[in-house]
């Protein structure tokens, strides 16, 4: 028997049409804001996400990375901005609309230790916005993550927000901050250590106790921001406390992939453990000029799929729609199957869903059937029935019966709802 290899998954259709549920909910608010679908490929040239996310990142280190017939170095998506922009380069786009308001979805691929709420295979919601340097556009985007968690139904997540500044800025504190780790660098834990030299900045967002400790003295960046990027940062939080956004700030939150400038931020939820980020992101002003485009600020985030669902399934919320199918249709004897296929097209014409049973039992075993299934309605078809051209409409609930025709079918919709 051949097994799904290690962190992916099947999502089977009661969960796929979770899945289903939150990608409807994401475009219906996304576009509210002006946000537009944009569909990217799944696998790039491996440069792209060395030259984004960077080498020496976690993200970088975990790609899923192999040489296609041509000799080429193709990586799967780790994440999903650096292909947003290099499809905003390559289409010139930079020269037509302004700014330009995309989200994606679809699943991302990392080779990372599974665990709840983490896999190689993982779906993300992603939102970018380029040709914007407005501090407002960094209080829209977080204001809409924050909105859309609601609307699913999260009630009790906790916006973290700071400030990682543009290069310059951040180079001094980046100089600062390895000077005043030098001397405790056998302090730090194993990863950390490795990160002192690689990418300092990690070190700050460590969950190890033992990092905390020697960080609680270490020199925090906002010391350090340029007379931009505090006048950018502090209109960002003037706004959020107008709007009464509420949120934290974090001096320690850093992101993982090298592109961050300026404002970054993370939504947490408190139904989970110590991986509590549901949603995160922030501005990247440097990453199209990096990949060969023109100076091009830019704002975004992503939503991990994985987490957000635990996350809902313990705050126990459930979806707004039904997923069941509305109507079971049974035929007695294999004449009556075949005249209730051609009633449930009839059914379906009315945009009411229906099943046809195709298996030739007996009466009573396709009503137990259709109330294992949890079918609210059956529809009848037998001999009489089909010679008198009126059907039985059986609520499984009431076990309330009707006779409807051809005719009835037309205002099917009332009937149900009159008789539920």
């Amino acid at each position: 028997m051949i097994h799904a290899p290690r962190g992916v998954e099947d999502i089977l259709p009661s969960k796929a049409f979770w899945y289903s549920w939150i990608e409807k909910e994401a475009g219906g608010l996304f576009s509210l804001y002006g946000y537009q679908e944009v569909r990217i490929p799944t696998f790039e040239r491996t440069e792209l996400f060395l030259r984004s996310v960077g080498e020496e990142t976690d993200v970088g280190k975990q790609m899923y990375t192999f040489e296609d017939k041509g000799g080429r170095s193709i990586s799967l998506r780790p994440e999903g901005t650096a292909g947003v922009a290099r499809a905003y380069i390559e289409h010139k786009l930079y020269g037509k609309k302004k700014p330009w308001k995309v989200y994606y979805a679809g699943p991302m691929f990392r080779y990372e230790k599974p665990q709840a709420g983490r896999l190689r295979e993982f779906y993300q919601i992603g939102v970018e916005c380029f040709g914007e340097e407005s501090p407002l556009l960094d209080v829209e985007i977080i204001q809409m993550a924050y909105y859309f968690l609601n609307k699913l139904g999260l009630n009790d997540t906790e916006i973290q927000i700071n400030s990682i500044g543009c290069k310059d800025c951040r180079g001094e504190y980046i100089k600062q901050l390895k000077f005043y780790l030098k001397d405790r660098i056998d302090s730090l834990c194993e990863v950390c250590k490795r990160r002192f030299e690689s990418n300092p900045l990690r070190i700050l967002d460590c969950k190890n106790v033992v990092c905390k400790n020697v960080l609680e003295k270490a020199p925090q960046i906002e010391d350090f921001l340029c007379s931009s990027c505090k006048e950018h940062f502090d209109s960002v939080k003037k706004e959020l406390d107008r709007l009464k956004v509420f949120y934290v700030l974090n001096p320690y939150l850093v992101r993982g992939l090298d592109y961050y400038t300026r404002t970054i931020f993370e939504i947490k939820s408190s139904h989970l453990g110590s991986q509590d980020t549901i949603c995160a992101g922030g501005r990247y002003d440097d990453l199209v000029s990096e990949l060969g485009g023109p100076p091009t600020p830019a704002m975004g985030f992503a939503i991990g799929l994985e987490r957000l669902l635990l996350s809902l399934e313990k705050a126990g919320v459930k979806p707004s729609i039904a997923c069941l199918p509305c109507i079971f249709v049974i035929g007695i004897g294999q004449a009556c199957i075949q005249e209730g296929m051609r009633l449930a097209s009839l059914i379906r014409s009315q945009g009411i869903p229906a099943i046809v049973n195709f298996a030739n039992k007996s009466l009573s075993a396709q009503l137990r059937q259709a109330d294992k299934e949890g079918f609210p309605w059956v529809l009848i078809v037998g001999e009489k029935e089909v010679e008198e051209k009126r059907y039985i409409l059986r609520n499984m609930k009431s076990g309330r019966q009707l006779y409807v025709n051809e005719k009835d079918f037309k205002i099917l919709d009332k009937i149900l709802k009159g008789e539920s």
